[in-house]
């Protein structure tokens, strides 16, 4: 029987459904999901296994303009997903309109000869949206996916073998889920801009029948750090609650979470802050 195995580079605008389907389509939290645009900050591999395959998804930022050295780092990881896939795979968010820049972008990449798949992401939530697609889905809901994969596959090269042992499914260590777990937390309590300007440095982890975590949670501003931490510590603690159940779920045993604030004014353009920071 033939056997196929390659990159899947997941492209398109923020908040276009890229986490989720990776999520979706993996069964495990691979990547960090808010409503938030940029949530996604580096390429994350989501492994998918089949019969006679297997797809090594990268998760990527969302495609936007850059005006700071994080900015510049995350389309960095968008051209990198873009040149070393097998496949692209371009979502359209079908509860919006397809701008100009993105039909731009797609023509571009077929006119460069890359192998692209189209898709519109939500169709559940289909809204006015004349866009050409290859295929609709709906990573809520579930439809379609599977017509989806299938279409992946037939674009994928053969292989000798899997990539990725069965039990692996994806290249990111540990604690950088960990650092996720509590950004995501972060993402999802601060409703003021604030989650874009934090950032999770982990400080210490140590396995064990308990996992004894210290982190650093990142902040450009002193007023900052007083939203974060809320009124007699409430917003810290309901944001460690809310990261700690996400880390004892992963890890499958309890997590002593531990956490600070720290003030790091203007670390998104401070190019050896990111590389302690892991965005290198």
């Amino acid at each position: 029987m033939m056997f196929k195995f390659g990159y899947v580079a997941v492209l398109g605008k923020p908040n276009a459904g890229k986490s989720t389907l990776i999520n979706r389509l993996v069964g495990e939290t691979v990547a960090i999901v808010s409503s938030k645009p940029q949530t996604t900050r580096e390429n994350i591999v989501g492994v998918v296994n089949g019969k006679d395959y297997q797809i090594a998804f990268l998760d990527t930022p969302g495609i936007h303009k850059t005006s700071t050295y994080l900015d510049k780092f995350m389309m960095k990881n968008v051209r990198s997903a873009k040149s070393g896939a097998d496949v692209i795979l371009y979502l359209i968010d079908s509860s919006k309109e397809a701008d100009e820049d993105e039909i731009k972008s797609i023509e571009k990449m077929k006119k460069d000869g890359l192998n692209v798949v189209v898709a519109k992401s939500k169709c559940d939530k289909r809204k006015k949206n004349d866009f050409l697609a290859d295929i609709e889905f709906s990573a809520e809901t579930g439809e379609n996916l599977d017509k989806l994969v299938k279409l992946l596959v037939e674009r994928l090269p053969e292989a000798e073998k899997p990539m990725f042992a069965d039990d692996e499914f994806t290249d990111k260590p540990i604690k950088f889920f960990i650092a996720e777990f509590l950004r995501e937390a972060t993402l999802k309590i601060l409703e003021q801009e604030i989650p874009h300007g934090i950032a999770v440095e982990i400080v210490r982890f140590k396995d064990g029948q308990v996992v004894c975590v210290d982190a650093d949670i990142v902040c450009m501003k002193n007023s900052h750090k007083g939203i974060i931490i809320g009124k007699k510590g409430q917003t810290l603690k309901k944001i460690g609650s809310m990261a700690r159940k996400s880390m004892e779920e992963f890890l499958g045993k309890k997590v002593n979470l531990k956490l600070f604030v720290k003030v790091e004014e203007n670390w998104q353009n401070n190019p050896n802050k990111l590389t302690a920071l892991g965005y290198n």
